[in-house]
């Protein structure tokens, strides 16, 4: 860690890994959001109104701890990679002003509006307020992706005569295919993250006997649409993903499987550790062929081994990469699992009875967080050792002028600040949750809803 470029590294992978903690459940519950909105429309059950607010007041605090800790992220472009910012500039620049121009303010504003003016609004003009904070919290996600999706397969730019960056094609930035199923892939894992979220919350209620038709609804909606994502993050975008990686960074997925040599009928590592000096993996649990049939749908296809690739192109962290790949797609398998069981257990009508499923679902609360986490890690450590994949190294990247030394003391300053403000927003969901949907209420709400 002496090094700056691996202080560079580490400065923006843990503000980027702390920040998303945030966009990730918001994204998810505008989602939901626009759901519970549109049941009150459609029955006119105030129950429904009720539940939107008190998720909305959780959005709120989410969303102002993701403000607060995405702003420094945009400064450390010029004041950590300033050579990158200077060479790409051009291009990604499009994107990231448009995330904090156009959706960024669409999402807030309209945050506003659904906050504080439902009674000025009305019922058609606050559930436009919902609809119209989703939109930008999506568009943002998207100009997101779009620009780190640039970087992963570069298209719609030019090279100028001095080695810098232009855009050459607005439309070829935007519909990046890597951006559209990137970008597909990452919303579904925010969507399980607010509804496993919800469903937690509405577990603990109802595990602890308190606001229970409020617990009800919140336990079926996370679990509907959570099942539905859960399978989608499978197949058809995890599946996509995985068949673009093989086809533009084959390096980078063998790595990911801890394939070392090629193989016809490669096998798929469930199970492992990569032992890069050696070139082998050690202790392996493989279902043979089945890595092949997975890229190319062909069992005795020819999977390329790192060896094929020169070391100076392999990631330099093989077994960081490795790990991180296989606890997303575990965890991915156990959500898939997880929300399954439940929605067969709804359908029964024995969900909200059973304890056990009930307590697995409260349980899963941080897991979405750490499949996220190991998600943007297998992406980004999946690129190294590329800043802009096939045109930009990272040692290229960094800020020239800018020692190590100032940059763990910056780092440092971080870690102490968010510390806090883990704490602060430990504190407000807290409160938020213990005084639930109805502060001063009996818990018991709506006849109606309570049936549902």
């Amino acid at each position: 860690m002496g090094q700056a470029l691996d202080v560079h590294r580490f400065h923006f992978a843990f503000t980027i890994t702390f920040h998303y903690l945030f966009p990730q459940l918001t994204m998810g519950l505008a989602l939901l959001l626009v759901y519970l909105k549109t049941k009150a429309l459609a029955t006119g059950d105030e129950h429904y109104n009720r539940a939107a607010r008190f998720w909305a007041r959780i959005f709120g605090i989410n969303f102002a701890l993701g403000v607060v800790t995405g702003i420094p992220m945009e400064f450390q472009f010029g004041t950590n990679w300033a050579a990158f910012s200077k060479a790409a500039g051009g291009v990604i620049g499009q994107t990231l002003a448009m995330e904090g121009v156009f959706s960024f303010f669409l999402e807030s504003s309209f945050l506003g509006l659904f906050l504080f003016g439902e009674k000025s609004l009305g019922r058609v003009g606050h559930w436009c307020s919902a609809f119209l904070v989703f939109l930008g919290s999506w568009l943002s996600g998207y100009f997101i992706v779009a620009t780190d999706a640039w970087m992963q397969h570069p298209a719609g730019y030019r090279l100028r005569p001095g080695g810098e960056m232009e855009l050459s094609s607005f439309w070829g930035l935007l519909l990046n295919k890597w951006a559209l199923w990137q970008y597909a892939h990452n919303m579904l894992g925010a969507v399980q993250t607010g509804c496993f979220v919800m469903a937690a919350v509405g577990a603990f209620y109802l595990l602890t006997k308190r606001d229970e038709n409020y617990g009800r609804t919140f336990v079926r909606t996370g679990v509907l649409v959570g099942t539905i994502a859960a399978l989608l993050q499978l197949f058809p975008t995890g599946d996509v993903q995985g068949k673009m990686i093989a086809y533009n960074q084959p390096a980078t997925l063998a790595a990911m499987e801890g394939l070392f040599e090629s193989q016809q009928g490669a096998p798929l590592a469930i199970l492992g550790q990569p032992d890069v000096e050696k070139r082998r993996l050690d202790n392996p649990l493989e279902v043979p062929n089945v890595l092949s049939f997975l890229t190319y749908r062909e069992w005795r296809a020819d999977v390329k081994g790192l060896s094929e690739f020169p070391e100076t192109d392999w990631p330099d962290q093989i077994p960081l990469l490795y790990y991180s790949y296989h606890v997303m797609v575990g965890l991915g398998t156990i959500f898939i699992a997880v929300m399954v069981a439940a929605a067969i257990l709804l359908w029964r009508g024995r969900l909200y009875l059973s304890r056990g499923m009930l307590w697995i679902l409260m349980i899963c609360v941080p897991l979405p967080y750490i499949a996220n986490t190991a998600g943007w890690m297998t992406a980004e450590l999946g690129r190294q050792p590329w800043l802009i994949y096939g045109l930009m190294r990272t040692a290229e990247g960094v800020s020239p002028r800018v020692a190590a030394g100032n940059a763990w003391f910056t780092l440092i300053g971080f870690m102490g600040m968010y510390a806090v403000l883990a704490v602060l927003w430990l504190f407000l969901i807290y409160r938020e949750i213990r005084q639930g949907p109805e502060p001063g209420g009996n818990g018991r709400g709506d006849l109606a809803a309570a049936t549902v």
